[in-house]
């Protein structure tokens, strides 16, 4: 990447994250490191008749310490955690925009389901008491573009605002596509990932009735286990992961502090089967062929890849036959972790979580478990730096995402030089 220009280099200037095992990005990491486990029995509705009654639910969450109180009111819970991820990031990055031309930033910043809370309650207000008792604001509060939206009145960006929804590669396709909106020339910054809040009762009917949920209730802590052949199912989590980024050229100009580099985006779909990816990994392969060439890189230049690693029997296994099929030979000295281990399924906001974890991971040399990986299945034959973190210095890393729809997405991300 370094031949490109540096209107065309895309660097990190900001991270935010509202996890299940930390409410900013620096608790969340050293919960990663530590091998925090943030899977709990859940107590956001009566799961008594639930077949999952597990999950990432984030606990002590203000929205107020953020937000202004009436506008918390007003929005769903996935538009608070991506206003706290982003005040983060965009603090941590450190931009004036009082001195920023307002048309030069842009917000993508997606949610696979949006307001599920603020919809179930409302149906229910409209079953008992009538369409006089639904709220003025539900259609704002539900629909997945008003993160964005929100976020784009707080800060008075006037670029590129929209919300792209591609179920668990929301949060990756957000970046991505904020790389390409940069390098095309339509903004300079872009404040991008993904927020999801469905620990809620239709959406753990609706992943119930699919038997994809864990149902490993007695032990909660262990019940999300990637790549373990005691895999059973994943486990649904909840939370936000936000990036500033913006070309190189700009945030030399203002002096700021860089992460780290996107080097690297690559989409595709898998055209096979609307919730099984590929047996073959085909889809993902050629996400992450598309996300090399764009980071003009070679295979054997990456050094560690976050999976997407939802603890499900088919994803894991097809996961790492993708990785075998891209990577060949190379694939043997990849080291590679799921944190949805700890954190749970995020849905929506996994793919910006993982890249925020991706980022400091590069800062900080150090590697994330895959905990609770005991008895790892046969079919799963890589390293998965199992249930202790690592230190090493890393050059190069991967982010995969996969959607229901077939959908991928994949980032690297690199050191700054």
């Amino acid at each position: 990447m370094s031949e490109l220009p540096d209107n065309q280099r895309i660097v990190v200037t900001g991270l935010g994250a509202i996890t299940p095992i930390g409410l900013d990005t620096e608790s969340f990491f050293n919960g990663l490191m530590s091998g925090k486990n943030g899977i709990s029995l859940v107590d956001a509705f009566d799961t008594s008749a639930f077949t999952c009654k597990i999950g990432g639910q984030i606990r002590d969450f203000d929205p107020t310490a953020t937000m202004d109180p009436k506008e918390a009111r007003r929005n769903d819970r996935f538009v608070q955690f991506a206003f706290a991820a982003a005040k983060e990031a965009v603090t941590q990055s450190g931009l004036d925009f009082g001195s920023e031309d307002p048309e030069r930033i842009g917000v993508f910043v997606g949610s696979g389901i949006g307001g599920m809370d603020t919809m179930e309650k409302n149906c229910q207000k409209l079953l008992e008491s009538g369409p006089r008792k639904v709220s003025p604001f539900l259609i704002p509060a539900l629909i997945s573009n008003m993160a964005s939206g929100v976020l784009a009145i707080e800060y008075g960006a006037m670029g590129p605002n929209f919300s792209i929804v591609s179920a668990c590669a929301t949060g990756a396709h957000a970046i991505g596509e904020s790389v390409k909106t940069i390098r095309l020339g339509e903004a300079d910054v872009m404040i991008c990932g993904g927020s999801e809040a469905t620990i809620t009762a239709l959406s753990y009917a609706g992943f119930c009735s699919m038997k994809a949920m864990s149902t490993n209730n007695d032990d909660p802590e262990h019940a999300s286990r990637p790549f373990d052949a005691g895999r059973d199912g994943f486990v649904m989590g909840e939370g936000a992961g936000i990036l500033v980024i913006e070309s190189l050229e700009h945030a030399k100009k203002r002096g700021a502090n860089i992460i780290c580099e996107i080097a690297g985006y690559g989409a595709s779909c898998d055209a096979n089967h609307i919730t099984a990816p590929h047996p073959e990994g085909k889809g993902l392969i050629s996400a992450m062929k598309r996300a090399l060439k764009s980071a003009n890189l070679n295979a054997d230049q990456v050094e560690y890849i976050n999976a997407h690693g939802t603890s499900t029997p088919y994803n894991d296994k097809f996961e790492t036959a993708a990785v075998k099929g891209l990577f060949g030979d190379h694939a043997k000295k990849l080291m590679i972790s799921s944190t949805k281990s700890m954190t749970g399924h995020l849905l929506g906001a996994a793919g910006g979580v993982e890249s925020v974890a991706c980022a400091k991971m590069l800062q900080e040399g150090k590697v994330a478990p895959t905990i609770n990986l005991q008895n790892p299945d046969p079919d799963c034959d890589l390293d998965y730096v199992p249930n202790e973190a690592r230190d090493a210095k890393l050059s190069v890393t991967m982010s995969n995402s996969l959607g229901f729809g077939g959908q991928n997405a994949s980032l690297i991300f690199r050191a700054f030089e």
